[in-house]
């Protein structure tokens, strides 16, 4: 399998199992990743999800060029549901995801590090879109991603590069939340693990869908949306149980209900 899914304790793990060509994504791996996201968009059990890459090397060096033979209008027409990945520009899934940044983020490997909601990096990570130096574009999330996340004038400086920054330097410019030490990696990435189950995973979907669906909206207008998590997390019994555990001085047990 290029790429290993398991679930445990309401985590689930997805890893590219690519290492000998940096965790590149070809056509069978863009074909399992499409699987495990609708996986677990239909999984109430799954309440937060950590995306990597296998070895030390590489997050992912993005697409794999030696497995498709299709180029430029070719590749730009054909679907890809949810970006490079099915993860750069994913808008149906309501679950927290943390990619673990343990090496080279390129290309389409940079574009999945753009759609996760949190990127927590060890510090020999890099990141960059080197697409125009091939003759190619980052036409799956890239282009559209980076200068929504970051102020223009840095995103085009790398778009129009195609240079690799450091993991500080992306740290810096708001791209990841965390850079620790290799060895540091997995504890960091536990941490935010931990931390997010300590929230009522309704919440945390109501949360995904306001910021992810609202984005074109006024604030006043995007305050007013009655969205349907939203609509869940208010009327959940995980609402009740959050105050009543806050109550009683007790950590509170969540239902998903």
């Amino acid at each position: 399998m290029s790429i290993l899914y398991e679930v445990a304790d309401h985590v689930a793990r997805v890893t590219i199992d690519r290492p000998k060509k940096l965790n590149a994504i070809d056509e069978a791996s863009e074909a399992a990743l499409q699987r495990i996201w609708t996986e677990i968009e239909n999984d109430p059990e799954v309440r937060v999800v950590v995306l990597t890459g296998a070895g030390d090397r590489a997050f992912s060096a993005g697409a794999d060029m030696s497995d498709s033979a299709k180029n430029g209008v070719a590749y730009w027409t054909s679907p890809r549901p949810g970006g490079f990945g099915g993860i750069a520009m994913r808008s149906t899934l309501d679950v927290p995801v943390i990619a673990r940044v343990n090496g080279y983020a390129l290309g389409g490997g940079f574009e999945m590090v753009l759609g996760c909601d949190i990127a927590i990096a060890c510090e020999e990570a890099q990141m960059g879109l080197p697409e125009p130096r091939v003759g190619r574009l980052a036409l799956d999330g890239g282009m559209v991603q980076l200068p929504r996340q970051i102020p223009r004038k840095l995103a085009m400086g790398m778009l129009l590069t195609g240079n690799r920054i450091k993991a500080p330097d992306a740290f810096r410019m708001g791209l990841l939340n965390e850079v620790v030490p290799r060895a540091e990696l997995d504890a960091a990435v536990d941490r935010w693990v931990a931390d997010i189950l300590a929230c009522a995973p309704l919440s945390l979907k109501a949360v995904k869908q306001v910021v992810g669906r609202t984005a074109h909206m006024r604030a006043d207008e995007a305050l007013a949306a009655r969205l349907p998590g939203l609509v869940d997390a208010l009327e959940s019994e995980d609402g009740l149980e959050g105050v009543a555990a806050f109550m009683e001085r007790r950590p509170p047990v969540w239902s998903g209900r």
